[in-house]
Order: C-alpha cells, then structure tokens, then sequence
C-alpha cells in the first residue's frame, strides 16, 4: 500500500511541478504585453503582482520536487503544496470575476485537488 501511495504522490508532484513550474517561469520572464494577450487577468494587475506570482509558482515547483529527492529537509513539500492550495483559492475568484470559469476552473480545482493529496499523504495523515 504505502510503495503505491508513495507512487502515486510521485505523479502528482511532477505533474504540478511541471504545471507550476512552466506558468511560473512563463509569468516571471515573459514581457507583460505578451502575456496580458494569452491570460487576460494579467491586464488586471501590477507587472511587479503577475512578476511575484511567477516567482512563488516556480519556487513551490521546485519546493515540489528537490526536498523529497535530496532527502533535504523533506518537509518543505507539504509546505509547498500548502502554497499552492493558497494559490489556487486565490486563483478561482479571480477568474470568477472575470467569467473564465468554464476554461480554468477545471484547471484550478485539479491544480487544487493534486496539491490537497500531496500534503495529505506527505505530512502522513494516512494509515500505512
């Protein structure tokens, strides 16, 4: 059981590593103009704002992966995934309020569905 969990939260981390990781370094290198024209809400907020959201997205995706494969201080997973839970919910009303739900909802809540079953299974709430 607990050789399949681990598995299992394997996937999730790449997958949400790969997610966060290419948005993250998408949002925090890419020029502002640009970026306004592929994701709307950016043309709702400060350049240094889409900058810093880049810059926490890329740091939790290595957060994601490098603690847990060095086997340093492998708690900063969970914490990780901690932050993009937070992401997430913060994530959802904006594109609420810009009547983008039917794209990026499902998005959103799988991003926030992986990130739940890291911290779960990684800080060991489960029964092996």
């Amino acid at each position: 059981m607990f050789t399949t969990l681990n598995f299992w939260l394997w996937v999730a981390q790449i997958l949400l590593f790969a997610m966060f990781g290419l948005a993250g370094v998408m949002k925090s290198t890419r020029p502002i103009a640009k970026l306004g024209e592929m994701m709307g809400w950016v043309n709702d907020y400060q350049p240094t704002t889409v900058r810093f959201v880049g810059i926490v997205e890329a740091l939790g995706a290595l957060g994601m992966i490098l603690p847990m494969a060095t086997g340093i201080l492998p708690w900063l997973t969970p914490l990780a995934a901690i932050g993009f839970v937070i992401v997430q919910l913060l994530a959802i009303p904006v594109h609420a309020r810009r009547h983008e739900t039917g794209k990026t909802l499902p998005i959103n809540l799988l991003l926030l569905a992986l990130s739940a079953f890291v911290i779960w299974g990684r800080f060991g709430l489960f029964t092996p």
